[in-house]
């Protein structure tokens, strides 16, 4: 009976392994909530900057406005920035986290290797001992009984056990997983970061410059703001660039834009700013072969479970897959990323096709190309109309509506979600909020098209 012993006081050892795990992982949990309530107070504090931008548009042009609108929008960096220093924080503390965790479910599964082995060499010896066996190693039948009994209950056990390590694995292997997206999160938080420091060098810039010329003169002013505006032919003919590399006007790009408009009502001004948004995120589109190792990386260009369905893509729209044609978006971040994204809509290949059918009734396009214009802007709106009715995007409306326009916030979100998913929350003011302040310029110069 001692083996039944030994074994009963592993299967205890490894039932108690998930259990040790949650409670290391259960620390800092006040500091999160202190850094949650930090990022709460600068989200509110933006967001009146941002009101002030706007009340001072509404108030008509003067220079007056025009300064302190700028004041506000230097403000309103300077906090994006302190948020994005506490979310940058918030990210290296789950880096930490999942890395101890990581360590920890290693060790363990390491410790309780040899003697998890040597219990399935048991389990498998007592499996193959017969009943005949049995019956004569016990003097009286309740002992055959009873040592069938305990054997049949540690081999339950045991069973139960291994699926225990089982799903310990497979939790380590989620856990590498979200490692890997919270380096990538980090690093591109990062570059945003600067971005935004320089976005706050460029406004300062900007009102030094108004400044010098109107000397602090309204006239001046007015003078300045006549002569700086554009007419609808200049902003017909003014070049679009697109998010995953190419160009055109912005006259065309407009009529692919009301043309997804029509068929998803997702206005034409966010689609544009979606494909139009230019930053560190739209780096290396077009670069890289799918199939390449690339070498900052060590891994393939795009994830394996693509590559099927892209290759599939390629033989039906006639692309040789080594061609310059069938090249996608490399890597943008060490730690093992992938890159992948097709075109100017910069969708990855599983995306892409479940949006294949609807993307076809709206251009006709059989099968529909992710490098096609008019493909990749009604690709575009079709996953904006779905983000903007997501239950994570109304739920953030609801959530904030206090303190912001409706429409601001579910496109900010819609725009995140666009960019990176179910992380979308970490890049609702690095991407989301760039992208609505181009959405309100691009509407602006549609109002001036549609009016002339």
């Amino acid at each position: 009976m001692k083996q039944y012993v030994a074994l009963a006081l592993l299967i205890l050892l490894l039932f108690s392994l998930p259990l040790a795990q949650a409670q290391e992982s259960s620390t800092d949990g006040k500091s999160r909530a202190e850094l949650e309530a930090e990022l709460a107070d600068l989200e509110r504090q933006i967001e009146e900057q941002q009101k002030q931008v706007t009340t001072y548009k509404t108030q008509g042009a003067s220079l007056k406005n025009e300064i302190n609108s700028l004041n506000s929008r230097i403000t309103k960096l300077n906090l994006q920035i302190k948020a994005l220093d506490l979310t940058i924080e918030k990210v290296g503390r789950n880096i930490v986290e999942t890395q101890r965790s990581i360590t920890g479910t290693e060790r363990k599964i390491d410790i309780h290797k040899d003697a998890l082995t040597q219990a399935v060499r048991n389990l498998y010896e007592q499996d193959q001992e017969g009943l005949v066996e049995i019956l004569l190693k016990n003097k009286e039948l309740s002992d055959f009984f009873g040592s069938m009994n305990e054997i049949a209950r540690v081999q339950t056990n045991l069973r139960l056990a291994l699926e225990e390590i089982v799903g310990l694995r497979e939790n380590l292997v989620t856990q590498k997983n979200e490692l890997e997206l919270d380096k990538e999160d980090n690093e591109n938080l990062r570059t945003a970061q600067q971005s935004q420091k320089k976005g706050v060098q460029s406004t300062q810039k900007e009102k030094a410059d108004i400044l010098k010329v109107t000397k602090g003169k309204e006239s001046e002013y007015q003078k300045l703001l006549e002569k700086s505006k554009e007419t609808a032919a200049q902003i017909r003919g003014r070049i679009f660039q697109l998010l995953g590399g190419g160009e055109l006007t912005f006259e065309k790009a407009y009529e692919f834009a009301k043309l997804a408009e029509k068929a998803t009502g997702v206005r034409a001004a966010f689609i544009l700013a979606i494909l139009n948004q230019e930053s560190a995120f739209g780096r290396n589109v077009g670069q890289c072969q799918y199939n390449e190792i690339h070498p900052k990386t060590g891994v393939t260009v795009m994830r394996s479970r693509d590559i099927p369905i892209f290759e599939g893509l390629l033989s039906r729209l006639g692309i040789d897959k080594t061609s310059r044609a069938a090249y996608v978006s490399c890597p943008i971040v060490r730690d093992g990323a992938h890159g992948g994204a097709m075109g100017p809509a910069q969708f990855i290949p599983s995306t892409w096709k479940l949006y294949e059918s609807a993307i076809e009734k709206v251009t006709g396009s059989n099968p529909p190309n992710p490098w096609n214009n008019a493909d990749a802007f009604a690709g575009t709106a079709l996953y904006l109309k779905d983000s903007l009715s997501s239950a994570s995007c109304r739920n953030y409306v609801n959530e904030n509506k206090h303190i912001a326009d409706t429409q601001v916030l579910i496109e900010r979100c819609a725009a995140s979600q666009y960019y990176s998913g179910g992380r979308w929350y970490t890049y609702r003011w690095v991407y989301g909020e760039p992208v609505v302040q181009k959405t309100q310029k691009f509407q602006a110069d549609i109002n001036v098209l549609e009016s002339s």
